[in-house]
């Protein structure tokens, strides 16, 4: 039989070794090489040469004695053949005639054979670029460090230099079309975009076109997408820049770059400066805290300038995006600078069912998708998010070899987003058992109860830190929360805990993360919004405004007295909470035990699943 043998390179590391052979390394090589030669080159050659050579008097006296045959003269390098065929080396002066030194030597030239080897044109040109190339070289190093010195005194000028890039209608392909759940603000832009276009239009009628648009509004909601959109629908140049790219090292900077982007759009009127995350710049400036020449406040007041100081500046116009607006300086948002403050909040249902038909393009789904319950189902999700969760879905159907994208792919990958992948932790039976009654415990808390939504899905399936999750998604975008739901959400919330003491007789520490979530939403309740004994009193932070306009948060003095009562107050809608959710684990026991087992089972089910074991909800809004 034979045996394979396997070779395991495992333990082998191949490493790659690059040389980029560019002008200057070459320039650099060539220099180093004669610089070398030049040093070292005489000293080499002389430990190099022939043992056997001799001082030319030595050859002269042999000459004398007849010893020698026969001499080759080649250049300044003698050698002289003796008649036992013995070769001795000697050296003369280049431009003495070996006939003459014989003469001088008083040495008949008849007493030995002189043979002369003229040095070949290579020779002599190899000896001439010997002397010159070396000078050469040299000149060409000097000219080498000045450039660089040069093109660095050159760089650090071009600091001020502005970073922003140019883009042409060409050179986008997003457009409005690919915008959706931000009508409002598509209609703001689409305006500004019209204006740039039809000045006359407007002009007529004595409007002036705004000098800024803020977008604000939380990540991944759609600001720079709204802006590439509008880079794509105008006319006009668009100029893209972050805020952090104002800021450098050096002092002033940041303003030299306002000022050369304002300039370049003016050259380019009318045109369009985009600014991405202003807030790096745009914060409000402090008041005798910092140095006056702090290099952001500069370049804040730079951008304030440009866009509404002494010179007019009509035909450019500022579109901002961030996500933290009330940090902004108030100078920088009051009409004449930034005249439309937009605000981008999460899509609602309708918008989330646009977005995801977006998204949806150029792939394939079952028949059974439904886009209306996906859009119920997302609700929270920003723009991005839908967008990360279609392209899950379609990794999701590729990885499992199917030809088209199933609601199944659209369900875990919307779950993947907001909880993460899923993790197969080794649990054991009795972990398992806790956790299905747990989670069955929410969802029988939240389906028999009035004002609570339907439950969409529950899971005993680990995901990022939690061992299960029960998802209660909004039916329907509520402005107004009643008491009586924020109290019905807080016994949903501690249903599993009501769970757990109801059939095991013990408690776990798996409703940490619970008690936290209903902890936050009762303090509300009794600092924000009045709803306790204590009355319509907002205990929390308040914001205030100083004199010079500036926004702050301050904490409300209350006393020692008025905390434990709040503290009192919270306790109280809690224990109610959890009272309500154990009356109703009790009274529906057998319904939750069947849930709980058939999760087990399962690990995961859906709403209809869910509905068969409990019936179906009725909803009361």
């Amino acid at each position: 039989m034979k045996k394979s043998i396997i070779k395991s390179n495992k333990n082998k590391k191949i490493k790659e070794f690059k040389i980029n052979f560019d002008i200057k390394t070459v320039f650099i090589v060539i220099f180093a090489t004669f610089f070398l030669y030049t040093l070292f080159g005489p000293v080499i050659t002389e430990s190099m040469k022939n043992s056997e050579e001799v001082p030319l008097t030595k050859i002269l006296q042999d000459i004398k004695e007849d010893k020698v045959k026969k001499v080759l003269v080649e250049d300044n390098k003698v050698t002289a053949t003796y008649a036992d065929e013995k070769k001795l080396v000697t050296r003369k002066e280049s431009r003495d005639s070996l006939r003459q030194i014989l003469s001088d030597n008083e040495i008949p030239l008849e007493q030995v054979a002189i043979e002369t080897k003229d040095s070949t044109l290579m020779v002599e040109i190899l000896r001439v670029l010997g002397s010159i190339i070396p000078i050469v070289l040299l000149f060409a190093f000097f000219w080498f460090v000045i450039r660089q010195a040069k093109g660095s005194q050159d760089s650090v000028f071009s600091f001020g230099q502005s970073k922003a890039k140019r883009f042409n209608k060409e050179q986008s392909t997003i457009t409005f079309k690919d915008v959706a759940g931000v009508e409002e603000a598509k209609k703001e832009l689409e305006e500004i975009v019209d204006f740039l276009k039809k000045p006359d239009k407007y002009r007529k009628l004595g409007a002036r076109p705004p000098k800024g648009v803020m977008l604000v509004g939380p990540a991944g909601t759609g600001k720079t997408l709204l802006a590439k959109a509008t880079a794509g629908e105008a006319s006009v140049p668009f100029f893209s820049i972050a805020g952090s790219e104002f800021m450098e090292m050096l002092v002033g900077i940041g303003a030299a770059r306002a000022r050369d982007l304002f300039n370049t759009a003016k050259k380019n009127s009318p045109a369009i400066i985009f600014i991405d995350e202003i807030d790096a710049i745009g914060r409000a400036r402090s008041r005798g805290v910092m140095s006056s020449h702090d290099e952001r406040e500069q370049t804040l007041n730079q951008i304030l300038v440009e866009m509404d100081g002494f010179t007019p500046n009509e035909r450019v116009i500022v579109i901002a995006a961030t996500n933290r607006g009330d940090l902004l300086d108030p100078a920088l948002l009051r009409p004449g600078r930034f005249d439309r403050r937009i605000l981008i909040d999460y899509p609602d249902v309708e918008g989330r069912e646009a977005i995801i038909k977006i998204h949806s393009q150029n792939k394939p789904f079952d028949k059974d998708v439904r886009w209306d319950r996906i859009a119920k189902r997302t609700v929270g999700f920003s723009g991005a998010d839908i967008e990360n969760m279609m392209n899950e879905a379609a990794i999701s159907a590729a990885r499992n070899d199917r030809n088209a994208i199933s609601m199944e792919d659209i369900e875990d990958s919307a779950t993947k987003v907001k909880l993460g992948p899923e993790k197969k932790r080794l649990q054991t039976d009795h972990d398992r058992k806790i956790t299905a009654y747990h989670e069955a415990g929410h969802a029988v808390v939240s389906h028999f109860q009035k004002l609570t939504d339907p439950v969409h899905r529950i899971s005993i399936v680990s995901r990022g830190m939690a061992l299960g999750y029960t998802l209660i998604p909004p039916g329907r975008d509520q402005l107004h929360t009643s008491y009586s739901q924020l109290l019905e959400r807080l016994a949903v919330i501690m249903g599993g805990r009501a769970a757990e003491d109801v059939f095991f007789k013990d408690i776990t520490t798996g409703a940490a993360n619970d008690f936290d979530q209903a902890t936050n939403i009762a303090r509300r309740m009794v600092t924000d919004f009045g709803m306790s004994k204590l009355g319509p009193v907002n205990f929390g932070p308040t914001q205030d405004i100083t004199d010079w306009g500036s926004e702050f948060w301050e904490q409300n003095s209350i006393s020692q007295e008025m905390l434990a009562k709040i503290d009192h107050e919270i306790g109280e809608i809690l224990k109610t909470a959890y009272a309500l959710a154990v009356q109703i684990v009790k009274k529906n026991r057998i319904a939750l035990e069947k849930v709980a087992l058939d999760l087990m089972k399962r690990e995961s089910m859906d709403q209809d699943q869910f509905e068969k074991i409990v019936g179906v909800k009725k909803i009361q809004h």
